[in-house]
């Protein structure tokens, strides 16, 4: 059957009065579990999962799916409004949403933020529908080595956002994966800068540092002279703080460009096993800076700077579910308790799953569809709740998100060291705010620092040959781009200026067109050669022109 047939079979399955029951409540459980910092989407995911053994699989998948969207959503109410982003996957819509709801416009950033998200949920839901099979076959072909070298280029992200920082950047990015290798080795166990405290062996927990850097540091920031902790979090303007979603909704449009990108982006990331939304919405907001006009208004409460990790981060929601059903593997948490779910109902995900079972495989399409729209709608009301904590003095506000932060911080595994960690990381992350260090860098370290050293460790443990990562043809793709992205903040200082900066794109497309080539079938190794064509023909172009700087080039013109 075609894509309309099967859809249409599995409409009157997840349709219902029920379901959409089912569905309107885990969103709404989704949304607040996202905006509460230390409570993660995977927590809420693992709180609905025994309630679905007693439900069909349409209505379990369906309720677990709404959780997983509304949590994705719900993590920028906190991140825009207190700074502290709800969840991982929210990281990123800080660095601008918060600036934004600072400056006094809380109401235009949540409303981009929820508009954003809304998009990159349907565009991921359509790809998932068009494209599923042929996308997951892609994750397929992922080794370690492949992921090393996507953690790697992910790394090199630090070169655009530390701008004309860029040795405090890198230092701070450095700190991260040094304290990434606190705790037990992940090939053997020992225990590495520990310094005699058994606690530490188990390393520092990601989202206790989360917390701390973000949210203790900053709240410490905030405190700190008696008339700063006086003042409203919206600043004066708190009280007239409204939500105008038409003009959010008219900003998000105008950069579609940017919204259909950071999906794809989420996407590709999705399909990914175990990548996620934590690494798609920094990659998406890096490259969103990378090729924005006005990229040094960045970090200052840009709206393309919300646009981007929003849309992407519910976009990777899609490529995971596309993974899950198609290869049985899971994306991330979510979706691997998801395949739990699947089965418990003796439902099994592989290759032939979507044709075998397409009535479950188009319910879970539809039902991640639909929540993107029941997430948009239900968001309005909770988001009107929520921008209450604009009037809030910020003194009265530091206490209640302390307490919160400490109580979600502490279920996570119910031990204090986790509380001393929290403590520490913002003791630390306030002297590091403090002498000019970017916070968001030393993060990023920290996230990408565990997962590039387990990566590594089973490349190692397959073979000692290093040819491995110019050989794959996937790894050689990212190690290529990770050099490109390491200079394009050269190239976008110099791009009107300097002779070199002209040949910079043709020579991205002729150098990454070498793996693209590589790479198995007939319609890749095709677009490699387009994209060695293109290069070619740029760079005699530029060449027949004398190879002159795009300033240069006009003023002979005019003259």
């Amino acid at each position: 059957m075609g894509l309309f047939e099967n859809l249409a079979t599995a409409a009157p399955e997840l349709f219902t009065i029920k379901t959409m029951i089912l569905m309107m409540v885990g969103t709404m459980a989704g949304l607040v579990a996202g905006a509460i910092p230390g409570f993660t989407i995977a927590m809420a995911v693992v709180l609905v999962l025994p309630f679905t053994f007693s439900m069909t699989p349409a209505e379990g998948l369906a309720t677990m799916i709404a959780v997983y969207v509304g949590g994705l959503s719900g993590g920028l109410m906190s991140g825009i409004l207190t700074g502290i982003p709800g969840t991982p996957s929210s990281v990123a819509t800080t660095f601008d949403g918060y600036p934004m709801a600072r400056g006094g416009k809380p109401g235009l950033a949540l409303g981009i933020g929820v508009w954003a998200s809304f998009f990159g949920g349907v565009i991921a839901s359509i790809v998932l529908m068009i494209v599923a099979p042929q996308l997951a076959l892609i994750g397929l072909e992922f080794q370690p080595v492949d992921y090393f070298s996507l953690i790697l280029f992910a790394l090199t992200v630090t070169a655009s956002m530390a701008g004309d920082q860029i040795l405090k950047g890198l230092m701070a990015a450095l700190l991260g994966l040094l304290i990434s290798t606190v705790g037990s080795d992940v090939v053997f166990g020992l225990p590495r800068f520990t310094f005699g405290v058994d606690a530490a062996a188990q390393g520092f927990a990601f989202l206790p540092v989360l917390v701390g850097l973000f949210a203790f540091s900053r709240l410490l920031g905030d405190v700190r002279t008696s008339e700063k902790a006086h003042q409203r979090l919206g600043g004066n303007e708190a009280h007239a703080v409204h939500i105008d979603y038409l003009g959010s909704a008219r900003e998000v449009i105008r950069r579609w460009g940017n919204i259909v990108r950071s999906s794809l982006i989420g996407v590709f990331v999705g399909v990914l096993p175990a990548a996620g939304s934590t690494i798609s919405n920094i990659l998406a907001y890096d490259q969103a800076k990378k090729t924005s006009k006005d990229s040094d208004k960045f970090g200052s409460g840009a709206i393309d700077g919300i646009i981007a990790p929003e849309s992407a981060n519910n976009a990777t929601a899609g490529g995971a579910l596309i993974v899950m059903m198609a290869l049985g593997l899971p994306g991330d948490i979510m979706t691997a308790i998801m395949l739990g779910a699947l089965l418990i109902h003796d439902v099994i995900p592989s290759p032939s799953f979507i044709t075998d079972e397409p009535q479950i495989a188009y319910s879970i399409f539809l039902a991640f569809f639909v929540a993107n729209f029941m997430m948009l709608f239900m968001q309005s009301f909770t988001l009107r709740a929520f921008v209450l904590v604009t009037k809030v003095k910020i003194y009265m506000l530091t206490a209640v998100i302390l307490f919160y932060c400490s109580v979600g911080i502490f279920a996570l595994n119910n031990i204090t060291y986790d509380m001393w960690t929290l403590f520490i990381f913002g003791i630390i992350g306030f002297v590091i705010r403090a002498l000019g260090f970017p916070i968001v860098l030393m993060v990023l370290g920290v996230v990408l620092g565990g997962i590039a050293e387990a990566r590594l460790s089973q490349v190692f443990a397959r073979s000692d040959d290093i040819m491995v990562f110019i050989s794959r043809p996937w790894s050689l793709f990212f190690l290529l781009l990770g050099c490109f992205s390491l200079l394009f903040p050269y190239y976008q200082k110099h791009m009107k200026t300097a002779v070199w900066a002209r040949f910079f794109v043709p020579a991205l497309l002729i150098v990454q067109s070498i793996p693209v080539f590589m790479m198995p079938g007939i319609v890749r190794p095709s677009v490699a050669i387009v994209m060695a064509l293109t290069g070619a023909v740029m760079v005699a172009y530029r060449l027949k022109n004398g190879g002159k700087a795009p300033e240069a080039e006009q003023i002979n013109q005019t003259s």
